[in-house]
């Protein structure tokens, strides 16, 4: 019986640690989420300090990964990573809104093309691990990998002021896929990547 549940186990662990491909829209405004999950809040909100994106509040959008969820995150944009902060805290239920000041969390800022991207990876009541992919200072595309969380947790975006999300509370999203805000409205057809 121990033998069947170790199975059952490591079966689980294959299932969670799974990393899907994925197609990225692409083209200049477009943003995809950096999550699988549950868009539990769109609101305005101040990011937190270590962004320095200012202390009026930005348009964000949180997406709550449950442990059936890829926690593969993935840029929303393509720019460069100009800080990693890592903040250290407690592991309250990441579904809640004060877990984007209270809970340990990985803090990206990402620029393109003078728009600054707020990226906070959050951990949660069961995570206890965030892992960075990428480092100050390089480059990434639209839904490449940027890092994970491991079991469940959150991933909040901070839009540059003025975008509009085009996601709801509720709606299913997918890392690299789903566009959750076009800061370029009215340009060319989209074009797409495979990853």
């Amino acid at each position: 019986p121990l033998g069947w549940l170790g199975v059952l186990a490591t079966l689980w662990c294959a299932y969670f640690f799974r990393d899907p491909a994925r197609v990225t829209p692409l083209r200049d405004g477009i943003m995809v989420a950096p999550a699988d999950g549950r868009v539990s809040r769109v609101v305005d909100a101040v990011p937190p300090k270590e962004l320095e994106l200012g202390e009026q509040p930005l348009p964000r959008v949180s997406i709550f990964m449950s442990v059936f969820d890829c926690h593969v995150n993935r840029s929303p944009l393509a720019g460069k990573i100009e800080r990693i902060i890592y903040h250290a805290g407690a592991f309250v239920s990441a579904d809640l809104d004060k877990a984007s000041e209270s809970n340990e969390r990985n803090s990206l800022l990402i620029t393109s093309d003078g728009r600054r991207v707020g990226v906070v990876q959050i951990a949660g009541l069961v995570a206890r691990r965030i892992v960075c992919f990428v480092r100050e200072g390089s480059t990434v595309a639209a839904g490449e990998r940027i890092g994970m969380i491991r079991f469940g947790s959150r991933v909040d975006i901070y839009l540059p002021a003025g975008a509009r999300p085009l996601v709801a509370e509720g709606q299913t999203a997918i890392a690299g896929e789903t566009v959750i805000a076009d800061l370029a409205a009215g340009a060319a057809q989209r074009s797409f990547r495979v990853d």
